[in-house]
């Protein structure tokens, strides 16, 4: 992941990657444009999918301390 899209929140990046994909479908892309913006899809993409397992594994610590007493630190920024 690159640092500018490890800035990005997971709406941030899931709004592009909407934007991309409805110019893509729009069919008024030319070539080189449409492979620049897959190549820029895959990286949002990925970013969303971080931030969401980031999230499953945060709500999986909090299901595992149920009673709120034995909260850890969250330390999120993996890299895919």
């Amino acid at each position: 992941m690159e640092a500018k899209d490890a800035k990005l929140s997971f709406e941030s990046a899931l709004g592009k990657l909407e934007s991309i994909v409805e110019s893509m479908e729009s069919g008024d892309v030319p070539l080189a444009d449409l492979l620049a913006k897959f190549e820029e899809g895959n990286r949002l993409l990925k970013v969303c999918e971080a931030r969401l397992k980031d999230a499953e594994l945060k709500i999986e610590q909090l299901k595992k301390s149920k009673d709120g007493a034995a909260f850890t630190k969250f330390e999120a920024g993996r890299e895919s």
